[in-house]
């Protein structure tokens, strides 16, 4: 139970860690690429604005709608564009390539076809942010700004924040690797002495239970069967199960739980136990059918999983309805041995199918007292499959009808 908290603990402040800290990297870099951006379109919209031309200003001047920093007197000498003037029926009228060297007059038709395709407003084809506008003598003027080195500039900066990020997150995962023991040590010894409370109270609790139990059958042997003796004896008897099942609880929550794994014939225990409650449901008016797939094996405790057996036909005798059949059936899944259990149960609340696990939870208190249940028999069913690896569920798949699945791996 207290590696399963740890486990649970880390992955938990894991995933917070990682969420935050790569939605925090990602911010930055949208941020980033916000930016970039921003200043390349207004770069494109002064270019527009001065019919082509990058206005050269004197060291301290500056356009006045652009942020300080941003432009500065080497930036026309800096920025490499080109201008394709173009009338409205697609045909060329002038190439401006006289501020760049990487496009020639052949590259001309393919960007024009570029900016034919988009129509008016700002785009991106591979590394130039272009931006197509009407100018005041009825062409169109199709801007390219070579942004090679902001967009290598975003993406590097990108790469380096994300492996950052996943170096600080590695090292977040060591800390609290290293630190997860220490902060769950104070659940752990409070559990740890619940388990020593309630193994030592069990114990404790056997001998007198032990010697009422005697002294009952010894008194009836003397005054006769009475219905007070009766009454006593069923008591102890219940109370002696409940003393069982606490120590068996307490001793399948350790972490190292007591199963001896052996490979067994899995198919040939269930249909023993099975058949072993088949006149126990008789004498309380309810069928049993069997669906067993014969050779199927399991690695695990055979008297573990005969008891886990045990429980959910217990279970689904003193919980099903009157008349009502209960099925079991074996199959081979893809993940293993599927055993499943089903019996009518009118009273069922879907609600409440994830709570059938917890100790001393009874969904019907008026049917739990009838039967003499305490509660406790799915919580063992729950710790005996979980110490084997497996799964256990409830589900409902019809209206009226409970059913229990469990997935047991299969042996090698």
């Amino acid at each position: 139970m207290i590696i399963r908290l740890r486990r649970q603990f880390i992955i938990i402040a894991m995933l917070s860690v990682t969420l935050v800290v790569f939605l925090t990297a990602v911010t930055i870099n949208l941020f980033n690429y916000l930016s970039m951006d921003r200043t390349l379109s207004d770069i494109l919209q002064m270019i527009s604005e001065n019919r082509g031309m990058i206005p050269q200003f004197s060291p301290g001047e500056r356009p006045g709608h652009l942020p300080r920093g941003q432009f500065t007197p080497e930036t026309p000498y800096s920025t490499r564009y080109f201008v394709l003037y173009y009338r409205e029926d697609g045909s060329l009228d002038m190439a401006d390539l006289k501020h760049i060297a990487a496009v020639t007059e052949e590259d001309a038709d393919r960007y024009l076809s570029v900016a034919l395709r988009h129509g008016e407003g700002m785009g991106y084809v591979e590394h130039y942010k272009y931006y197509v506008t009407l100018t005041r003598d009825g062409r169109y003027a199709a801007i390219f700004l070579d942004c090679q080195r902001e967009l290598h500039s975003v993406r590097t900066f990108g790469l380096i924040s994300l492996l950052v990020a996943a170096v600080c997150v590695a090292l977040v995962y060591v800390l609290i690797w290293l630190f997860s023991k220490k902060a769950i040590e104070p659940t752990a010894k409070s559990v740890e002495k619940q388990k020593r409370f309630i193994t030592d109270a069990s114990h404790e609790l056997k001998t007198p239970l032990t010697v009422i139990a005697t002294s009952l059958k010894v008194l009836e042997m003397e005054v006769g069967q009475q219905k007070w003796l009766d009454k006593a004896q069923v008591q102890t008897e219940k109370m002696t199960r409940l003393v069982n099942d606490l120590v068996t609880l307490a001793r399948l929550d350790e972490e190292k739980p007591p199963i001896r794994p052996v490979n067994f014939d899995l198919s040939g225990v269930v249909e023993e136990t099975a058949e072993s409650f088949r006149d126990f449901a008789a004498a309380r008016g309810r069928a049993l059918e069997l669906d067993i797939a014969p050779g199927l094996s399991c690695r695990g405790d055979e008297y573990a999983i005969r008891q886990l057996v045990s429980v959910l036909l217990d279970n689904g005798v003193k919980y099903a309805d009157s008349g009502g059949t209960i099925r079991v059936s074996l199959e081979q899944g893809r993940r293993g041995a599927v055993l499943k259990t089903s019996n009518p149960y009118a009273g069922l609340d879907a609600a409440e199918l994830d709570k059938l696990f917890d100790r001393f939870y009874r969904p019907d208190q008026s049917r739990s007292q009838q039967t003499g249940g305490f509660g406790v028999g799915l919580s063992i069913a729950r710790s005996i499959v979980e110490a084997h690896r497996g799964a256990i569920r409830a589900e409902c798949p019809q209206e009226g009808v409970i059913q229990f699945v469990v997935t047991l791996r299969s042996a090698p």
